[in-house]
Protein backbone atom coordinates (compact mmCIF):
# COMPACT_ATOMS: atom_id res chain seq x y z
CA UNK A 1 0.00 0.00 0.00
CA UNK A 2 1.76 3.62 -0.78
CA UNK A 3 2.36 5.14 2.62
CA UNK A 4 0.59 8.29 1.41
CA UNK A 5 -2.77 6.14 1.71
CA UNK A 6 -2.15 5.20 5.18
CA UNK A 7 0.11 8.53 6.26
CA UNK A 8 -0.58 11.16 3.80
CA UNK A 9 1.08 13.88 6.11
CA UNK A 10 4.48 11.91 5.70
CA UNK A 11 7.17 13.01 2.80
CA UNK A 12 5.65 11.15 -0.54
CA UNK A 13 9.27 10.95 -2.37
CA UNK A 14 12.46 9.28 -0.97
CA UNK A 15 14.57 12.67 -1.02
CA UNK A 16 12.11 14.36 1.00
CA UNK A 17 11.64 11.43 3.31
CA UNK A 18 16.09 11.59 3.40
CA UNK A 19 15.79 15.20 4.31
CA UNK A 20 13.53 15.27 7.29
CA UNK A 21 15.90 13.32 8.85
CA UNK A 22 16.28 10.01 10.69
CA UNK A 23 13.12 10.40 12.92
CA UNK A 24 11.08 10.30 10.46
CA UNK A 25 12.39 6.68 9.80
CA UNK A 26 10.41 5.72 12.91
CA UNK A 27 7.55 7.19 11.78
CA UNK A 28 7.41 5.03 8.40
CA UNK A 29 7.99 1.94 10.18
CA UNK A 30 4.85 2.68 12.02
CA UNK A 31 2.58 4.05 9.25
CA UNK A 32 3.98 0.80 7.47
CA UNK A 33 2.47 -1.16 9.72
CA UNK A 34 -0.48 -0.16 9.88
CA UNK A 35 -0.96 -0.96 5.84
CA UNK A 36 -1.89 -3.62 3.80
CA UNK A 37 0.98 -5.62 2.81
CA UNK A 38 0.92 -5.46 -1.34
CA UNK A 39 2.38 -8.12 -3.73
CA UNK A 40 5.86 -7.11 -5.18
CA UNK A 41 4.49 -8.92 -8.43
CA UNK A 42 1.46 -6.84 -8.34
CA UNK A 43 3.69 -3.00 -8.56
CA UNK A 44 6.42 -2.10 -11.36
CA UNK A 45 9.46 -0.79 -9.09
CA UNK A 46 10.87 2.62 -10.87
CA UNK A 47 14.37 4.00 -10.04
CA UNK A 48 13.90 4.37 -5.86
CA UNK A 49 16.23 7.56 -6.43
CA UNK A 50 14.73 8.82 -10.09
CA UNK A 51 16.55 12.47 -9.53
CA UNK A 52 19.19 12.98 -7.11
CA UNK A 53 20.75 16.31 -6.73
CA UNK A 54 24.09 14.64 -8.03
CA UNK A 55 24.64 11.30 -9.59
CA UNK A 56 28.50 10.80 -8.90
CA UNK A 57 31.15 7.49 -10.15
CA UNK A 58 34.38 6.29 -9.14
CA UNK A 59 36.21 5.19 -11.47
CA UNK A 60 38.79 2.26 -11.26
CA UNK A 61 37.99 1.70 -7.65
CA UNK A 62 38.75 -1.86 -7.48
CA UNK A 63 42.39 -3.36 -7.09
CA UNK A 64 41.12 -6.78 -9.30
CA UNK A 65 39.48 -4.02 -12.07
CA UNK A 66 43.00 -1.90 -12.04
CA UNK A 67 45.06 -5.04 -12.64
CA UNK A 68 43.03 -6.46 -15.59
CA UNK A 69 42.88 -2.85 -17.32
CA UNK A 70 47.05 -2.87 -16.87
CA UNK A 71 46.45 0.24 -14.78
CA UNK A 72 47.69 1.87 -11.97
CA UNK A 73 46.04 1.84 -8.60
CA UNK A 74 45.10 5.29 -8.07
CA UNK A 75 46.52 7.76 -5.28
CA UNK A 76 42.94 9.86 -5.06
CA UNK A 77 39.37 8.65 -6.49
CA UNK A 78 38.66 8.96 -9.77
CA UNK A 79 35.82 10.91 -9.58
CA UNK A 80 33.02 11.65 -12.63
CA UNK A 81 29.85 12.70 -13.44
CA UNK A 82 26.75 10.63 -14.91
CA UNK A 83 23.71 12.37 -15.75
CA UNK A 84 20.37 11.78 -13.96
CA UNK A 85 18.86 11.96 -17.43
CA UNK A 86 20.42 8.00 -17.51
CA UNK A 87 18.54 6.79 -14.60
CA UNK A 88 15.84 4.09 -15.08
CA UNK A 89 14.87 1.46 -12.65
CA UNK A 90 14.91 -2.01 -12.03
CA UNK A 91 13.26 -4.22 -14.93
CA UNK A 92 13.06 -1.19 -17.49
CA UNK A 93 14.83 -1.96 -20.74
CA UNK A 94 18.11 -0.17 -21.98
CA UNK A 95 19.17 1.07 -24.98
CA UNK A 96 22.15 -0.22 -27.27
CA UNK A 97 22.57 2.84 -29.15
CA UNK A 98 22.31 3.23 -32.76
CA UNK A 99 26.36 4.92 -32.53
CA UNK A 100 27.89 2.86 -31.03
CA UNK A 101 28.50 -1.16 -30.42
CA UNK A 102 30.50 -1.01 -27.23
CA UNK A 103 28.10 -1.21 -24.74
CA UNK A 104 29.57 -2.28 -21.49
CA UNK A 105 27.96 -3.49 -18.02
CA UNK A 106 29.42 -2.04 -14.95
CA UNK A 107 27.73 -3.63 -11.83
CA UNK A 108 28.51 -1.45 -8.54
CA UNK A 109 27.51 -0.41 -4.92
CA UNK A 110 26.18 2.85 -4.88
CA UNK A 111 25.48 4.88 -1.92
CA UNK A 112 22.87 7.61 -0.70
CA UNK A 113 23.89 10.36 1.07
CA UNK A 114 21.57 11.69 4.00
CA UNK A 115 22.11 15.19 4.91
CA UNK A 116 24.21 17.75 3.70
CA UNK A 117 28.21 18.00 4.40
CA UNK A 118 31.22 19.66 3.63
CA UNK A 119 34.81 18.49 4.77
CA UNK A 120 33.54 15.94 6.38
CA UNK A 121 35.64 13.32 8.73
CA UNK A 122 35.82 9.50 8.33
CA UNK A 123 32.86 8.75 10.98
CA UNK A 124 31.12 11.64 9.79
CA UNK A 125 31.08 10.51 6.64
CA UNK A 126 29.85 7.42 7.79
CA UNK A 127 26.89 8.77 9.77
CA UNK A 128 26.25 10.71 6.50
CA UNK A 129 25.10 7.57 4.52
CA UNK A 130 21.53 7.29 4.48
CA UNK A 131 22.22 3.71 2.60
CA UNK A 132 22.98 1.68 -0.15
CA UNK A 133 21.56 0.42 -3.60
CA UNK A 134 22.63 -1.78 -6.85
CA UNK A 135 23.86 0.45 -9.76
CA UNK A 136 24.54 -0.79 -13.58
CA UNK A 137 27.17 1.52 -14.39
CA UNK A 138 26.75 0.87 -18.04
CA UNK A 139 29.16 2.51 -20.03
CA UNK A 140 29.44 3.06 -24.10
CA UNK A 141 33.38 2.28 -24.51
CA UNK A 142 34.37 4.07 -27.05
CA UNK A 143 32.21 7.48 -26.10
CA UNK A 144 33.67 7.20 -22.48
CA UNK A 145 37.39 7.66 -24.41
CA UNK A 146 36.22 10.64 -26.42
CA UNK A 147 36.82 13.11 -23.45
CA UNK A 148 38.89 12.84 -20.65
CA UNK A 149 36.27 13.42 -18.36
CA UNK A 150 33.98 9.94 -19.88
CA UNK A 151 30.52 12.00 -19.00
CA UNK A 152 29.63 11.10 -22.37
CA UNK A 153 29.99 7.59 -22.28
CA UNK A 154 28.69 6.94 -18.94
CA UNK A 155 25.30 9.37 -19.58
CA UNK A 156 23.74 7.87 -22.77
CA UNK A 157 19.20 7.73 -21.74
CA UNK A 158 18.89 4.61 -20.00
CA UNK A 159 22.28 3.77 -18.83
CA UNK A 160 22.13 4.57 -15.06
CA UNK A 161 19.61 1.56 -13.59
CA UNK A 162 19.32 1.56 -10.17
CA UNK A 163 16.90 -0.43 -7.80
CA UNK A 164 15.56 -2.41 -6.77
CA UNK A 165 15.38 -0.49 -3.72
CA UNK A 166 17.37 1.34 -1.15
CA UNK A 167 18.45 -0.73 2.03
CA UNK A 168 19.35 1.82 4.85
CA UNK A 169 22.61 2.23 6.17
CA UNK A 170 21.44 0.13 9.53
CA UNK A 171 20.42 -3.08 7.74
CA UNK A 172 24.03 -3.09 6.24
CA UNK A 173 26.34 -4.39 8.53
CA UNK A 174 29.85 -3.78 6.35
CA UNK A 175 29.21 -1.99 3.21
CA UNK A 176 32.50 -3.09 3.07
CA UNK A 177 32.15 -7.10 2.82
CA UNK A 178 29.60 -7.43 0.08
CA UNK A 179 29.59 -9.75 -2.78
CA UNK A 180 28.99 -8.59 -6.24
CA UNK A 181 27.88 -10.50 -9.09
CA UNK A 182 26.93 -9.33 -12.76
CA UNK A 183 25.41 -12.05 -15.20
CA UNK A 184 24.86 -11.18 -18.75
CA UNK A 185 21.97 -13.92 -19.39
CA UNK A 186 22.81 -16.29 -16.93
CA UNK A 187 27.14 -16.16 -17.15
CA UNK A 188 28.64 -15.16 -14.37
CA UNK A 189 30.95 -12.11 -16.25
CA UNK A 190 31.95 -10.55 -12.54
CA UNK A 191 32.27 -11.56 -9.43
CA UNK A 192 33.56 -10.04 -6.63
CA UNK A 193 33.22 -8.33 -2.96
CA UNK A 194 33.57 -4.20 -2.04
CA UNK A 195 36.24 -5.62 0.24
CA UNK A 196 38.51 -4.54 -2.79
CA UNK A 197 37.64 -1.31 -2.91
CA UNK A 198 40.47 0.66 -3.01
CA UNK A 199 38.58 3.48 -1.87
CA UNK A 200 35.95 2.93 0.67
CA UNK A 201 32.50 4.11 0.93
CA UNK A 202 33.42 6.77 4.11
CA UNK A 203 36.56 7.31 2.63
CA UNK A 204 34.83 8.83 -0.80
CA UNK A 205 32.41 10.79 0.94
CA UNK A 206 34.86 12.51 3.02
CA UNK A 207 37.25 12.90 -0.02
CA UNK A 208 34.36 14.63 -1.94
CA UNK A 209 32.87 16.84 0.89
CA UNK A 210 36.28 18.53 0.92
CA UNK A 211 35.19 19.71 -2.57
CA UNK A 212 31.48 20.07 -2.45
CA UNK A 213 28.43 20.02 -0.14
CA UNK A 214 26.74 17.13 -0.74
CA UNK A 215 23.37 17.29 -0.66
CA UNK A 216 20.25 14.65 0.66
CA UNK A 217 19.58 12.26 -1.96
CA UNK A 218 23.11 12.39 -3.69
CA UNK A 219 23.54 9.38 -5.29
CA UNK A 220 27.59 7.61 -5.67
CA UNK A 221 28.36 4.65 -7.54
CA UNK A 222 31.59 3.48 -6.19
CA UNK A 223 33.14 1.27 -8.80
CA UNK A 224 33.37 -2.28 -10.17
CA UNK A 225 35.08 -5.05 -9.87
CA UNK A 226 36.92 -7.31 -12.90
CA UNK A 227 35.53 -8.80 -15.38
CA UNK A 228 34.15 -5.95 -17.48
CA UNK A 229 33.12 -6.67 -21.22
CA UNK A 230 35.99 -4.34 -22.27
CA UNK A 231 38.90 -6.30 -20.73
CA UNK A 232 38.09 -9.72 -21.98
CA UNK A 233 39.50 -11.36 -24.65
CA UNK A 234 38.32 -10.65 -26.74
CA UNK A 235 36.26 -7.59 -25.64
CA UNK A 236 32.72 -9.09 -24.84
CA UNK A 237 29.71 -5.79 -25.33
CA UNK A 238 26.12 -6.38 -24.48
CA UNK A 239 23.86 -7.29 -28.11
CA UNK A 240 20.28 -6.38 -28.61
CA UNK A 241 18.12 -9.26 -26.04
CA UNK A 242 20.91 -9.49 -23.67
CA UNK A 243 19.79 -9.83 -19.92
CA UNK A 244 22.36 -8.18 -17.59
CA UNK A 245 21.57 -9.44 -13.92
CA UNK A 246 23.49 -7.07 -10.83
CA UNK A 247 23.43 -8.90 -7.51
CA UNK A 248 24.58 -7.57 -3.92
CA UNK A 249 24.16 -9.48 -0.85
CA UNK A 250 21.38 -8.32 1.20
CA UNK A 251 20.59 -5.67 -1.44
CA UNK A 252 18.78 -7.62 -4.12
CA UNK A 253 19.04 -7.85 -7.55
CA UNK A 254 18.86 -5.30 -10.70
CA UNK A 255 17.77 -6.86 -14.16
CA UNK A 256 17.91 -5.11 -17.18
CA UNK A 257 16.64 -6.25 -21.09
CA UNK A 258 18.70 -4.83 -23.43
CA UNK A 259 17.21 -3.29 -26.60
CA UNK A 260 18.90 -2.24 -29.68
CA UNK A 261 17.58 1.39 -30.74
CA UNK A 262 15.15 2.18 -33.45
CA UNK A 263 14.36 5.26 -35.54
Amino acid sequence: MPLADVAPELPDTLIELISAGPRILDEVRRAAARGAPQPLASVRLLAPVPQPPEFLGIGLNYRDHALEAGLAVPATPTVFNKQTSSIVGPNDDVVLPKVSGQLDYEGELGLVVGHAGRNLSLVDAAAAIFGYVIVNDLSVRDWQFLSPTVTLGKSFDTHGPMGPWVVTADEVPDAQNLAVTTTVNGEVRQSGNTSDMIFGCCAIVAFLSQVMTLQPGTVITTGTPAGVGLCRQPPSYLRGGDRVTVAISGLGRLENRVIAETD
